[in-house]
């Protein structure tokens, strides 16, 4: 006689003789229940050929698999690269991710929060505009919904930041300039859309003030997201108006770098350290391109994939009810030596 047509979890439950907590327990985290048990609910799947409906599930706990990421600007390659890195642990670990980008523009990361509400999401990993967010709103949604934010910061709000710790980078950039050359001028934007490139310059500050040096800012014209042209027009004019005041430039970014160095290739000015080199470029992020430029571009790595497991680790955490009690875990850089400095 053929083994009955199991069509739910209580039928299962009873036919394998395990009590139906044991089971859900089972199907939450298999590693949660007793090897034996295990053992006999494995074998009990294979003869009933059993396969839960883990909607379902999630529906009974009042949770959906869905994940949100949110990102400022998914054409900036860094953004991209992180977004990619977290898609893939959330599907990994049997979550269904969607991807949004709030292209620089308040309003419509306010739309992407108010629609990600009817998804009714286990959880987001947000992005946040920074200085150009709405932190009502971004305080209203983390409250309804759990919440990490990840690369820019809104102080007191979400379960937990993870980020990079950007005076550090500056820091050790400065540091290995100085060893190797003449001191860095800080070639940035006026108004950065990004809040940390703030935090870069402040790390700059002090750690030439530190070793005796006066820190010398280029900050040039530019709104929004286009950093490589930002940094051409305005790496242009600095070159023609004699506003670098030695010939290494720490840039606030690798994408303003990348446009440097276009401006100084218009400008027939040889970067590198050969001795027939005029100046000096260095940046940080370590844009997944900055490899590629000519010549490759000496940079402050971001871990990439410690922020991107740590922030994932942390929402799946407070989903099954573990609240971190680390609400800011900043990553150091780590410097990448190459032929621009």
């Amino acid at each position: 006689m053929e083994d009955p047509k199991v069509r739910n979890m209580e039928e299962f439950a009873a036919l394998s003789g395990i009590s139906r907590p044991t089971v859900s327990k089972y199907f939450n985290d298999p590693e949660s229940v007793r090897a034996s048990t295990r053992s006999r609910i494995e074998d009990a799947l294979k003869r009933y050929d059993y396969r839960p409906n883990i909607y379902a599930m999630n529906q009974n706990r009042k949770l959906t698999k869905n994940i949100g990421i949110v990102v400022p600007y998914l054409a900036d390659p860094f953004f991209a690269e992180i977004a990619r890195s977290i898609e893939q642990r959330c599907i990994d670990a049997g979550y269904r991710p969607t991807l949004f980008s709030s292209h620089g523009d308040q309003a419509l990361e306010n739309d992407i929060l108010e629609g990600l509400r009817s998804l009714k999401p286990a959880g987001v990993l947000l992005a946040a505009l920074g200085r150009g967010s709405d932190r009502a709103a971004i305080e209203s949604f983390c409250g309804d919904v759990p919440t990490v934010l990840f690369d820019s910061h809104v102080q007191d709000v979400g379960i937990a930041f993870v980020g990079s710790d950007n005076p550090q980078f500056s820091m050790l950039a400065v540091d290995y300039l100085c060893r190797t050359g003449e001191p860095p001028c800080f070639f940035e934007m006026k108004n950065p859309s990004n809040p940390n490139a703030n935090k870069r310059r402040q790390g700059y500050c002090e750690a030439m003030e530190k070793l005796g040096h006066t820190p010398h800012i280029v900050s040039v014209e530019g709104d929004g997201w286009g950093f490589e042209e930002i940094g051409r027009l305005g790496g242009i004019a600095a070159l023609e108006s004699g506003q670098f005041s030695t010939n290494t430039i720490l840039c606030s970014n690798d994408r303003l770098a990348i446009g440097l160095l276009a401006a100084c290739f218009e400008k027939r000015v040889r970067v590198g350290r050969d001795p027939d080199c005029a100046i000096r470029v260095a940046g940080q992020d370590d844009h997944p391109f900055s490899r590629y430029t000519c010549p490759p571009l000496t940079t402050v790595a971001q871990d990439y994939d410690a922020i991107s497991r740590h922030a994932v680790e942390t929402l799946f955490a407070a989903v099954e009810g573990v609240q971190s009690t680390e609400k800011t875990k900043l990553f150091e850089g780590k410097l990448v030596m190459r032929s621009s400095a």
